[in-house]
């Protein structure tokens, strides 16, 4: 069997939507577990110092989300963009930490600025790196904000509109300059063990739906867009990758998460109509990345170097189609 009905999620009634009460009750239940400023702010202001470095990149902040309402305080969020800048270029965007707690894409994006970022900086690309959207998530190990508000299921106008998902409409704001000339767009991910114990349930308590589990996939695969499928781009990708790690298989019913293969390693999501943030642009060649850092056969140095791999991967098929 490819599917579990998990235990009951310990907040809510079953079948009845979470109101602002249970939403308060999870809330109070969830816990700082590591530093967003020590992890992510520092190693990124010391990237930014190295003169190697900083004479190919500038870091900007682009926003604060302010949870101050609930006794969680501010956060700074930073992206770190080509500083010779040329508005005419195509753009190259990575994102990571959409899911704060999905810890290789938000290492894997620093890994990357740290490692190569200079490498593409001088080339025909403007580039922009997001490193961590959902710092709270971070902190807390989480895949939701602190209104119980998924995200990654947010880069639309409705998440926008709602006021409940800073962090998806500061990206938003932050790209509608440059959004037409985004070429080509990595979003890293993960998929953890916690995504059948915690998360999917506490999603269906929440929504006041019945929650099915579904195997998780033992390594690396990728989620394209349905709308806009890239097989070429996608298997470039997963060869390079299966060259780090463990590429997943599909399990007896040709499925990784639920979904159909596409081709090995490969799923395909409508990711505008979900509000993903992989659906943010009109990018020709998009993916998002999707890890299983709780693999016996993977180590934290591959999953992030994993994510490392898909990016420059990415930029060289993006960039060779510009020839």
């Amino acid at each position: 069997m490819t599917a579990t009905t998990p235990p009951l999620y310990a907040i809510g009634t079953p079948g009845q939507p979470w109101a602002d009460t249970e939403i308060s009750l999870w809330r109070s239940q969830q816990q700082i577990k590591r530093s967003y400023r020590e992890l992510v702010l520092q190693p990124l202001f010391a990237l930014l110092q190295q003169p190697e470095i900083s004479a190919q990149a500038e870091l900007i902040q682009y926003g604060t989300l302010d949870y101050q309402q609930f006794g969680l305080g501010q956060y700074p969020l930073y992206a770190v963009r080509s500083k010779d800048w040329q508005a005419e270029k195509p753009l190259a965007l990575v994102t990571g930490g959409v899911h704060g707690y999905e810890t290789s894409g938000v290492l894997g994006a620093l890994d990357f600025i740290g490692g190569h970022f200079t490498q593409y900086a001088d080339k025909d690309l403007n580039l922009l790196v997001l490193p961590c959207i959902s710092p709270w998530g971070f902190e807390t190990i989480n895949r939701w904000n602190p209104h119980a508000v998924d995200p990654n299921r947010s880069f639309n106008a409705a998440g926008r509109e709602s006021g409940l998902a800073q962090e998806a409409a500061a990206v938003m704001q932050l790209l509608q300059p440059s959004v037409a000339k985004v070429l080509v767009h990595v979003d890293l991910h993960e998929t953890t063990d916690s995504d059948n114990s915690e998360f999917r349930p506490a999603k269906a308590a929440r929504d006041g739906t019945v929650n099915t589990n579904w195997n998780i996939p033992d390594g690396f695969y990728l989620v394209d867009d349905l709308d806009n499928p890239q097989p070429a781009f996608q298997r470039a990708i997963i060869e390079a990758v299966g060259k780090v790690t463990q590429i997943a298989p599909a399990d007896d019913d040709g499925c990784l998460i639920g979904e159909v293969l596409q081709q090995f390693g490969v799923i395909h999501y409508p990711k505008k109509s979900l509000g993903l943030c992989g659906g943010l642009t009109a990018a020709k060649f998009v993916t998002t990345t999707e890890v299983y850092p709780d693999s016996p056969n993977a180590t934290p140095a591959q999953c992030n170097l994993a994510q490392v791999t898909t990016v420059v991967t990415a930029l060289e098929f993006a960039l060779a189609t510009m020839v």
